[in-house]
């Protein structure tokens, strides 16, 4: 793994998202404060995924180049709406591999070049959601942390050996706090001493980074705030 991409690389920070000179917008995305998040969100809406998205890099011949073994999507599904992401990754064959995620999707389907997976919103309430079944996202959707490990997912899918990140499309209807790869497996709710007692770290998991962890408000645990996906 590059230097500089290590420990892990904040993919927002990095391109600038902000600045929206490496990264591309189309239709309604906007850059919010949001207080319960300390920090900057994006929300992109839209009545259709082809209408509003956030893409990096810029334009599509180009590639972000990013070879970490996780992904990690900081992210929050807009109340009864669908939304889609889209990662697209390159084999060592040289080969784009589009992998999506999405609660419009009803069934995983795989072809050579594209991985469908449907996505499950957790709710707060667990009894406003059916669980297990996909579909538009529950009132009280949560903050959920995504983390995808690539190189697994390209060679049980495909048995295709994984090279780097080439670009990621984030659909409508979202919040998204962030972006960001590591091979560090990070752990929400780790703290580095229990990481360093438990002997977590030889095993490569780690407490999640600052820039990457929700805010839990003292006395509360981050488990019963938000959802951690992995996949």
């Amino acid at each position: 793994l590059a230097a500089w991409q290590r420990p892990y690389l904040n993919i927002f920070k990095h391109f600038r998202v902000e600045e929206w000179k490496r990264s591309a917008k189309e239709g309604d995305v906007a850059a919010l404060t949001d207080t319960r998040m300390k920090g900057t969100i994006y929300r992109i809406r839209g009545s259709n995924p082809a209408s509003s998205y956030l893409q990096l890099p810029r334009a599509g011949t180009q590639s972000l180049g990013l070879t970490g073994r996780y992904l990690y999507l900081l992210f929050r599904p807009l109340p009864r709406k669908h939304f889609l992401v889209h990662l697209d990754v390159s084999t060592e064959e040289n080969q784009v591999v589009r992998i999506s995620f999405s609660n419009l999707f009803k069934e995983f389907k795989s072809s050579a070049t594209w991985l469908q997976f449907p996505f499950v919103c957790g709710a707060a309430s667990e009894g406003t959601a059916r669980r297990g079944v996909p579909g538009a996202a529950p009132a009280d959707a949560r903050w959920t942390c995504l983390v995808l490990d690539l190189p697994s997912i390209l060679a049980l899918y495909l048995a295709r050996s994984y090279s780097h990140l080439r670009g990621v499309k984030l659909c409508c209807n979202l919040l998204v706090k962030n972006l960001c790869t590591s091979e560090l497996l990070f752990e929400p709710g780790v703290t580095l001493a229990r990481a360093c007692l438990g002997d977590l770290s030889c095993r490569g998991v780690a407490p999640m980074p600052r820039e990457l962890a929700f805010p839990v408000p003292k006395g509360q645990k981050w488990h019963d705030l938000y959802d951690y996906i992995r996949y």
